[in-house]
This record gives C-alpha cells, structure tokens and sequence, in this order.
C-alpha cells in the first residue's frame, strides 16, 4: 500500500498496477488501464494478450477470442497466445476443439513449444476429460496451480473422496474456484463419513462464494448458494436459486438429481419424479438416494406398483429392507394398502418385530375396506388371506373368519 502511494502516471506503474488487479481478481479495473494505455501505443500488441486473459477469466470467452485476434495475427506460434485460445475453444465448445488449437504448436516441436511445455501437458489433461490425470499432473502439482484443483476434480469424478481431501486439505483459498472445491470436498467427504464438522466447512465456504460481490450474479455462485441451502435443508431456497440456472443445464444428471430431490422434499412429487425420470446415469439410478426418492413420489403420485416394481429389481441388502419399510409406510399413509400388506409381510417375514406385524394385519384389513368399497379387485381378497395365514392369534383368526363369511355372501 505504500508503494501504491507512491505510483505515477507513467506506463510502467500502470502496467504494475493493472497486474495488482488481475492477481486480486479484480478483473474489470485491469481491463481499464490495459485499454486506457493501448488507446496511446497500439504497437503494445502483448497487452491484447492481457485483455484477452482477463475477458477469458470473466467468463466473455468470444469477446477474450477477438481481442487475442489482434496479437495472432502478427504472432501466429506464440505459445502462450494459442494456449488461451484453445482454453477458450474449450469453453465455447468442446475439447476436441480445444485440442486442435495445440496441433501447430506440438507438430512444430520448436524452442517455443519447450518453453510452455509443462502447460500444454497439464491442459491437455483437462480437455480430454482427465485422461491421463494420474501420469501428468502429480509432478505439475507444485508447477501450475491448477494441477493440484484438476487433480481434486479428478479424484472427486473417481469417488476417490479421501486422496482429493488429502490434496486440498492444505490448501488456503484465495480464489473463488478453489473455496467452491473445498467447499464440494469437505461437503462429499461429510456426507460419506456422517461428520457434522466437515459439513459445516462446506456450508461456510458455499456462503461465502454464494454471498459474495463478485460471484452472487455468476452461475457458480448461484449454485453454490443452492448447496448451501441443500445443506441446511431449506429446500425452497435451494429450488429458487436452481430454477434460476436451470437453462444452463439442461440434461445434466448432476444438476437433475439435486433438483428433483429438492422439489420432492417441498412435496412437490409430479414434478419431481418427471425430473428423476430424465437422469441417463446408470451410476445415479443405482444409487440408493435415487430410488428411494423415485419410490416416494411414485407412490405419493398414486403409482405404487411402480414403486414395488423398484424393489423387486433390488438384491436382498440392509438398502431393499430400508426401501420395504418406505413402501409398507408410505403406502399405508396413502391408503394403498395392497402394497403396504406385501410390503409389511416380507418385513415380518425377516424380523419378527411386533409391529411389523401389527402393519401387516392393518393394511390387510385396509385392503379389504377397499374391496367393500369396490376400489380394489376382489381377487385381491385370497391373497390378503394368504398373507394373514402366517400370523396366529385370535385377533387374526377372527378377521379371517369375517372375510370369509363376506366373501361367500358376495
């Protein structure tokens, strides 16, 4: 700050000072001076190189690609120039993009190539979807500071949640992206261990970003506001904050997955389950969150044989037990009592716990209501005795006895 006192109005002191900006993210103000000395020296053609980066890191990557334009064209093998051009092909399109930005410069194996070396390896990590993570980006650790947060999103995509804690543990964020990674981290490994401390990390750093000047309006920033209010189970606030940027993630199973939850938990089941039916990801249908919220809303969405259809697809496990006692529940709360029987017979069947028994009984009886009432088959009526067969008390007997008298009358 005393330097600060001293600048001048000079080339060199603006330069210093516009590197200041750029270094605390203050992008904006960089922009200014670059522009503001560039009006005077249009032969300073690197300061386009500048601009360019501070426009790519602001998220205006075709605005950042014009004014690197400008430097290409008198230098078309720089180095650093057609990184950040690839790095914005990336953004705007894909990684194949990205990746043939690089052709010249590797095919032209020249001292320029060997100066940005380490660079290029790591970017190309990045834009072939983290092949070859583990071989290049460990010794770049140290090297290019965003070796170590690639390798994190690395573990992270591996369910590897314990090296990509080990790796960020450390590590004191200064920049938004490496709270936001920190923040992901601690919130995966807390949801993994049950550990109400690394949670609450996650909620923190999500606010902080969420709540900040430069990254509330920013799509980042929104999500990280969703997650800290998935978080803390204010589901409304997380279905605000989402609704916002859903456009932008269209068909994203990811982002899918967090918002059906969220729409499911305020009790908005048809919505939810049409969002929980677009995820492709064979990995997230198989996850037990997954089916046990699809199962809740087919059946408070008047499905529930869909809902059973779920667990018959499961292997016998602590999950399908935990997916009987939802249906047994859900299904007598909803007075579809068909399924709770079934439901409440296998779990009777397993552990012989007086209320599971009791549950049986209750949706038996239910069932039979319903057939009275002409809402439920009458075939349904045999198998209900069937279920009543294995339990033996007088209680029982005796509906037995009264469903049978009714059953020769009608």
């Amino acid at each position: 700050m005393s330097s600060h006192q001293n600048l001048e109005d000079i080339t060199e002191d603006q330069l210093s000072l516009a590197s200041i900006h750029y270094l605390r993210s203050h992008y904006h103000e960089a922009i200014a001076i670059y522009k503001r000395i560039l009006l005077d020296n249009r032969e300073y053609l690197a300061l386009n190189v500048y601009v360019a980066l501070c426009y790519y890191k602001l998220d205006y990557y075709d605005v950042s690609q014009e004014v690197l334009a400008v430097y290409l064209q008198e230098f078309p093998d720089s180095t650093i120039a057609l990184n950040l051009k690839a790095c914005n092909c990336f953004r705007l399109f894909n990684g194949k993009a990205a990746e043939a930005e690089f052709r010249n410069l590797m095919d032209n194996a020249s001292s320029s190539f060997q100066f940005g070396k380490e660079l290029i390896k790591h970017n190309l990590v990045v834009f072939r979807g983290g092949e070859g993570a583990l071989q290049v980006l460990p010794p770049l650790v140290d090297v290019i500071p965003e070796a170590r947060l690639n390798l994190v999103i690395y573990y992270l995509q591996q369910d590897d949640v314990q090296e990509a804690y080990n790796l960020i543990k450390d590590l004191e964020p200064i920049f938004p992206q490496e709270y936001i990674l920190k923040g992901v981290v601690n919130a995966a490994l807390g949801q993994e261990m049950g550990s109400r401390d690394h949670l609450k990390i996650a909620q923190q750093f999500f606010q902080l970003v969420g709540e900040s000047a430069s990254e509330c309006d920013t799509i980042p920033g929104r999500q990280c506001m969703a997650s800290y209010f998935f978080l803390t189970r204010q589901f409304d606030n997380v279905i605000t904050y989402l609704d916002s940027v859903k456009n932008y993630f269209y068909n994203n199973d990811i982002f899918n997955f967090n918002y059906a939850q969220a729409k499911a938990a305020v009790g908005n089941f048809i919505e939810a389950e049409e969002v929980f039916l677009l995820i492709q990801s064979e990995k997230i249908k198989n996850d037990f969150v997954y089916i046990s919220w699809l199962a809740r809303c087919y059946i408070m969405n008047k499905k529930p044989q869909l809902a059973w259809m779920l667990y018959a697809k499961m292997e016998t496990s602590g999950e399908s037990v935990n997916l009987l006692q939802l249906i047994a529940n859900d299904c007598y709360k909803m007075r579809q009592f068909y399924y709770s029987a079934k439901a409440f017979a296998i779990l009777e069947r397993l552990d012989s716990n007086s209320e599971y028994t009791e549950g049986k009984i209750g949706a038996c009886v239910g069932v039979f209501q319903m057939i009275i009432a002409g809402r439920e088959a009458k075939g349904s009526l045999q198998e209900v005795l069937h279920l009543l067969k294995s339990t033996s008390n007088s209680k029982v007997e005796y509906i037995v006895r009264i469903m049978k008298k009714w059953a020769k009358e009608n």
